[in-house]
């Protein structure tokens, strides 16, 4: 007994961990100053004690801050789900259309990817979000994409208060100076008149807090309108990127094929159910999933598998002609590089000059690809990937003939 509870405590401290990161700090931090500024300004231009009306904008603000943090909490900490390490499908066959994880020693389940932050494959996984600092997936789409409807909609409020606060305040110091301001905007008679202090610094904070509030609207909005278009397609971000590769894939080799998404149930309400369920439990075990009619079960890892193919062949091999530390933004690279980095938190690679580089894709200034390793096998590695500035390779003697470019360069020359 006494060792499961210290299990347990073991795994509840190792969760925490998640909270010390950029991502929570700023995200709980928006939350905080947001929050706490409405309920202080919603105190002065509308009295909750006295009026029905004040009442029920203030619980409305206590509603949504509970609503939100329950859900970022539970995005969090419940996790997207992860496949077991070692999973295999039942029927044995079946393992010619899966990857292999190294890793995890698993096959990849359908839908399911690697996460590098995780160190996990992850079941339906969406993407790694760094606000949460977990990744969205199986488990917490629904929870990951309720807070990113009940965040704006807590803010749009949040804004309105903040409006109407500074309206009043400036409103009344025109007759009462820059000191105190006597205010009473409710229905209620209150004897004698309340005298509130509400100088320049309370005035910055809310013009700050009003700030925050329109920017998380508008950024947490757009998020969760994208959410919602991939779930009523019953997809996912990185199954969005898949379907576009496949279509490049085909009209490059000039195939006759076509792709079609497997797991899209033709229906946007019988999509919307993948996700989002009374019980809150999403439907499935997060392995195996239904495919709509005339698809094969495993299309969409067989995809995976020729893209991956596809992939090696049009990788070009690169000499190192300069050390890179592996810094984001290095500063020695020149301004473009410095100023070009790429948005994203994939890793960079550590570059020695002599090294050999199969780049996969690119941008005007970076490429991204893996290191060619002398060994087979260090400690698990199988490779090392990451981006690194173009400038510092040189693409190889047999590889200038046949000018081939990395998936993404030739569109940004």
């Amino acid at each position: 007994m006494g060792t499961f509870c210290s299990v347990i405590k073991f795994e509840n401290l190792q969760e925490l961990k998640r909270l010390c990161h950029w991502g929570p700090i700023i995200a709980l931090g928006v939350i905080a100053i947001c929050s706490t500024m409405a309920m202080i300004d919603s105190v002065l231009w509308y009295w909750p004690l006295h009026t029905t009306g004040g009442s029920v904008n203030f619980i409305m603000l206590i509603n949504w801050t509970v609503m939100i943090l329950y859900n970022y909490f539970n995005a969090m900490f419940v996790g997207p789900g992860f496949v077991p390490l070692r999973w295999k499908p039942e029927i044995s066959q079946d393992t010619m259309y899966l990857q292999y994880c190294k890793v995890c020693q698993a096959y990849k389940a359908p839908r399911s990817h690697h996460c590098r932050k995780c160190n996990r494959c992850v079941m339906k996984m969406d993407h790694h979000c760094p606000w949460i600092n977990n990744c969205c997936g199986y488990q917490n789409h629904a929870s990951f994409t309720l807070f990113l409807l009940l965040a704006p909609l807590g803010c749009i409020h949040a804004a309105f208060i903040f409006v109407m606060t500074m309206y009043t305040q400036l409103y009344n110091r025109l007759s009462f100076g820059w000191n105190t301001v006597k205010i009473d905007m409710s229905a209620a008679q209150r004897d004698p008149l309340p005298i509130v202090p509400f100088g320049l610094a309370a005035f910055a904070t809310t013009l700050f807090a009003l700030g925050l509030a329109l920017g998380t609207t508008i950024a947490v909005g757009m998020l969760f309108f994208i959410q919602m278009k991939i779930i009523l397609r019953n997809k996912t971000s990185i199954e969005s990127w898949i379907e576009e590769k496949a279509k490049d894939r085909i009209q490059y080799y000039q195939l006759d094929e076509v792709f079609v998404f497997p797991y899209d149930m033709g229906s946007r309400w019988r999509n919307f159910k993948q996700v989002f369920t009374w019980s809150g439990v999403p439907e499935g075990d997060g392995l195996e999933w239904p495919v709509r009619e005339g698809c094969h079960p495993y299309s969409l890892t067989i995809e995976q598998l020729k893209q991956k193919a596809d992939k090696r062949v049009r990788s070009v091999r690169y000499k190192v002609i300069e050390d890179y530390s592996g810094a984001c933004c290095p500063l020695n690279k020149g301004i473009k590089t410095f100023f070009t980095s790429p948005c994203t938190e994939e890793p960079r690679i550590r570059l020695q000059k002599g090294e050999f580089i199969l780049a996969t894709r690119g941008l005007r200034y970076w490429l991204y690809g893996d290191k060619i390793l002398d060994d087979s096998f260090i400690e698990g590695v199988s490779r090392i990937r990451g981006w690194f500035p173009r400038k510092c390779v040189e693409k190889c003697p047999c590889d200038a003939e046949t000018d081939q470019a990395p998936e993404g360069e030739k569109k940004n020359r």
